[in-house]
């Protein structure tokens, strides 16, 4: 492998893994909105551990013919990626009453129709044996109390995935969906602050990860050439409850729902 592609690897998850492939020697093009100076100069340093190179590519993913633009610089500055992954991705956490229709609109059109941006524009680029990744979330699976937005637009990112694979496979090209639990990454810092407390408790279910191991364990799925790469034992254990087991899984969360009604009150609906 020689170029890796990333969105969204100016911060988090997508920093871990820009990281993690310059330190092996690999060309990455970071494709984001912006990167710190802190977060350059991590970048930098991983770059010259590895004697790799890497570069920023400024992009805003629901602008599919910016990323197209930054796509097409990419591959020019370091040809055609082997692999291309898209992380970039923003979380609200607010119940359907306390959210705004462009709040909605602004997640979606971030997590999945950037994703869908990416895909469109970097697929041509890709040859056989590549591989495109798509983060998607855990809550792909089993969204969360107060995440219609962030659970809507999971879902459908996994829906996008599963329906490439079927497009793309049989022509050589490889597909990964990435559904990690909770990380602690700077997303999930903003969040917290004004998030839900009734999702901040559900959310211990799955457990809150360590980034670098989020990122160690994604990678290694990657290079396994794994198609659904869902990082950690706990998270495992709730996708698997949660796709083999609905009734049994919401069950489960109706009555901590329940619970935390209790302790969080909610006002019931007029």
């Amino acid at each position: 492998m020689n170029h890796v592609m990333i969105t969204g690897g100016g911060s988090g998850l997508g920093l871990g893994m820009a990281c993690r492939y310059l330190k092996r020697g690999m060309s990455v093009s970071v494709l984001d909105l912006v990167v710190s100076n802190a977060n350059q100069a991590q970048l930098t340093r991983a770059a010259n551990e590895g004697g790799s190179h890497w570069t920023f590519f400024e992009m805003d993913i629901t602008d599919d013919a910016a990323v197209s633009r930054a796509v097409a610089a990419a591959v020019q500055k370091f040809d055609s990626p082997d692999l291309a992954v898209n992380s970039a991705g923003i979380a609200i956490n607010k119940t359907l009453a306390d959210m705004k229709p462009a709040e909605f609109r602004k997640v979606i059109d971030i997590n999945l129709n950037g994703s869908l941006h990416f895909a469109s524009a970097v697929m041509p680029h890709l040859g056989k044996g590549a591989r495109l990744a798509l983060v998607a979330s855990l809550a792909g699976f089993t969204s969360n109390y107060g995440y219609s937005a962030y659970g809507a637009s999971k879902f459908g990112v996994v829906g996008l995935a599963t329906t490439l694979r079927y497009e793309y496979e049989p022509l050589g090209i490889h597909l990964s969906c990435i559904c990690p639990p909770e990380v602690h990454t700077p997303l999930v810092d903003k969040e917290r602050l004004d998030g839900n407390p009734i999702a901040r408790e559900l959310k211990k279910t799955a457990g809150c990860m360590d980034p670098d191991d989020a990122c160690d364990q994604i990678v290694a799925g990657l290079d396994a050439g794994k198609w659904m790469i869902i990082p950690s034992f706990l998270g495992k254990a709730t996708g698997f409850v949660a796709r083999h087991m609905p009734g049994l899984f919401n069950g489960y969360i109706q009555m901590m729902v329940r619970k935390l009604m209790k302790r969080y009150p909610v006002q019931s609906a007029s």
